[in-house]
């Protein structure tokens, strides 16, 4: 097989169109469709195809890649895809879709005889425009020479969880993983807002931590769009972290354990959302710790 690929991308919000463009960067056919079109639209400067149906962006390709809001989404999208597959194309499906989500595409994988890859990824805006995302994948080894230039167009490391896409276990190391980083995020909204009720200068937590064991980049690095007013345009946004927040704690509640702290997340992100910080990225949780007319 070549290298050189014919890629459907489905969904071209903040991870799908970077994605996209690096397909396309890296010499790959790229076929791009979003629900709205003006999203898309912007990545035929970077050569990409605009399909104007998910059926027409994913005929003839070697792989499609599905990079969608969640796991119902990306099925009613593949279901509006159907007539345009063939038997054995490679599926990536890196939308964050839960574990009950992930087990749905799965199925529908197995009705179409589609080569399935559980393949969502860590990152934000910023290593997805430059290419170095952490991809987390499961998947068929014989099947993977297909995918792997996918894998590294969109990414700089790739990390193999197990060989059956359909037990989810990329999804559920993501889930593990966006359980920290939210809860980080959150953390350090809280401790701006503390910091801000109490009249205690920012820079003196900062200061304080410096160096030590407590000081963390992620930490500095979210604070600072706080602090700096630069939660637009968002990395992740408030309204996915939401979703996501909701994901890992329904994910815990199935396998029998309360996360206390998800759940808190998730009402954070819900409420700044309401707030109308909703695009906005993420670190604007640090706003639902004010009332939203103060």
């Amino acid at each position: 097989m070549t290298d050189k690929l014919t890629v459907s991308v489905l969904g071209t919000g903040i991870m799908g169109a970077a994605m996209a463009r690096n397909l396309a960067r890296a010499g790959h056919t790229v076929r791009a469709w979003n629900r709205s079109a003006g999203k898309a639209q912007p990545l035929a400067a970077d050569g990409v195809e605009i399909a104007d149906s998910p059926a027409e962006a994913v005929r003839g390709a070697d792989v499609v890649l599905t990079m969608l809001y969640d796991g119902a989404a990306a099925l009613d999208v593949m279901r509006q895809a159907a007539e345009g597959l063939r038997p054995g194309i490679a599926w990536v499906q890196s939308t964050t879709a839960g574990v009950e989500g992930i087990a749905d595409l799965a199925a529908f994988a197995r009705e179409h005889r589609l080569v399935f890859f559980d393949a969502p990824v860590l990152g934000t805006r910023q290593p997805a425009e430059a290419g170095q995302l952490l991809v987390l994948a499961a998947g068929p080894v014989d099947g993977r020479d297909a995918v792997t230039p996918v894998f590294d167009a969109v990414g700089a490391r790739t990390v193999w969880t197990g060989e059956d896409g359909a037990e989810g276990s990329a999804t559920r190391l993501k889930l593990v993983a966006n359980s920290w980083v939210l809860a980080v995020t959150n953390a350090a909204g809280e401790v701006l807002a503390l910091a801000k009720a109490l009249g205690v200068d920012p820079q003196g937590f900062f200061d304080a931590i410096d160096g030590g064991p407590l000081d963390m980049g992620y930490l500095r690095a979210k604070s600072g769009l706080v602090l700096n007013d630069q939660l637009s345009p968002a990395q992740f946004a408030v309204s996915t972290a939401a979703k996501d927040a909701r994901l890992i704690v329904e994910a815990g509640e199935r396998g029998g354990v309360r996360l206390d702290v998800a759940a808190a997340s998730a009402e954070r992100f819900e409420r700044a959302a309401a707030q109308g910080h909703g695009d906005e990225d993420m670190a604007a949780a640090y706003y639902a710790s004010f009332d939203e007319n103060a």
